[in-house]
């Protein structure tokens, strides 16, 4: 099948201001796919936007479907910044005779894009469409971080695991966690908040040794989400982790969340993640909106994202070797020293973490990305948590 197969174009006039887009504006800088189904080899584009319409596996918050042209309103009034995009909209997804049938288009799309190395930018419809997300890397054969910003964790009992790949907004993670052939490597979820998560599911976290970050973490310095994001490949923002204030377009928005500026943060540094392949923004449903005061937010957020993806340092380590300072720090136990990497171009942080014997024969060891704190405690002979927990997933 052709990716057109699965796509309703777009009708511009829906979008298009009645004077029309200034010629700085993403609007006049983007490719739409409306009668002709755009051409996406060589090298023609390197973000695509996607709209899925599809909110029957959305728990309370009906509506959310209709979130992709309420978005696009917003985000081509911007003002391209900085950077030359090339950007693309394939319009949308359209809902299958199942959610099912979503799905499996869903993933076909992203898992054709990825190989064109095209970053897909999915818009609308609930956020069990992180599972088809997901399962797009499947056919890529390579381990995956997932990260995901939700302000709990999506572990419900799902009474349809033995009868189709549908499944919840609010239990997907269940799929994400128990699918096979298992190529989840890491997950790590920001911003959750204490009381509306089950204390069995922090168990659950704990045992497989996932990273998860409260939302107290990070309201009075959002940057700390840096690190984890960049090891993300993929990454499912739900839009209700956004404090209703700012951002009233959910059924499940609520009084506390992040600020709308610390969104636009952290879609930044999902940008700036040079192993960033997909992202997700779901939830948004304009059913609830006040003043496209959220679509707004929504378009800045997608905007942050395009800039942060045309300011990547390309400097994951180690090539070449005299980019990068190593550092050293030894264990107050005696049992060794930790090595660390910085990135002479941006200041970034990676610590070097040993396979187990026998574990890898081409690698000797996992970089995973860290905090300069990270490095000041091993400094002060303290072994880091993430640094245990990054080893406990490689044995």
């Amino acid at each position: 099948m052709s990716l057109s197969d699965f796509f309703s174009p777009l009708t511009l006039e829906k979008f298009t201001p009645k004077e029309g887009f200034y010629t700085s504006q993403l609007g006049m800088k983007a490719t739409f796919y409306t009668e002709k189904f755009p051409e996406l080899g060589d090298a023609a584009f390197d973000i695509a936007i996607i709209g899925v319409k599809d909110d029957r596996a959305a728990v309370n918050n009906n509506g959310c479907s209709l979130g992709p042209d309420y978005f696009r309103e917003q985000f081509y009034l911007l003002h391209e910044g900085a950077f030359e995009s090339r950007i693309v909209d394939l319009g949308n997804i359209i809902a299958g005779a199942a959610v099912s049938d979503t799905y499996v288009a869903l993933k076909m799309v992203v898992t054709d894009l990825i190989r064109l190395n095209i970053v897909p930018v999915i818009i609308g419809g609930g956020q069990d469409l992180t599972y088809a997300q997901y399962m797009a890397y499947e056919a890529l054969e390579q381990k995956v971080d997932l990260v995901v910003v939700d302000n709990k964790f999506d572990l419900d009992e799902d009474e349809n695991e033995q009868v189709s790949i549908a499944t919840r907004s609010d239990t997907y993670l269940n799929r994400i966690f128990m699918h096979q052939p298992n190529y989840l490597f890491n997950f790590s979820n920001i911003g959750y908040q204490t009381y509306l998560v089950n204390q069995d599911s922090l168990k659950v976290m704990n045992k497989l040794y996932f990273d998860v970050h409260r939302l107290g973490e990070f309201l009075t310095d959002v940057s700390s989400a840096e690190p984890v994001i960049r090891n993300a490949n993929m990454m499912s923002f739900d839009f209700s982790a956004i404090r209703s204030s700012d951002a009233p377009a959910s059924g499940n928005a609520g009084p506390n969340g992040f600020y709308g500026e610390q969104a636009c943060k952290i879609a930044h540094y999902a940008g700036l993640n040079d192993k960033l392949t997909s992202i997700g923004f779901y939830e948004f449903n304009p059913a609830f909106d006040r003043s496209s005061q959220s679509a707004m937010l929504l378009g800045q957020m997608v905007w942050y994202f395009v800039d942060g993806f045309y300011n990547r340092k390309k400097d994951f380590p180690l090539n070449p070797k005299s980019q990068y300072l190593i550092y050293r720090a030894s264990l107050n136990d005696g049992t060794g020293e930790m090595l660390f990497v910085k990135s002479k171009k941006s200041d970034r942080w990676w610590m070097q973490v040993p396979y187990p014997t026998g574990v890898s024969k081409n690698e000797r060891y996992h970089l995973v990305p860290c905090r300069y704190e990270d490095y000041t405690m091993a400094v002060n002979g303290e072994m880091p948590d993430l640094w245990w927990r990054t080893y406990q997933k490689l044995l």
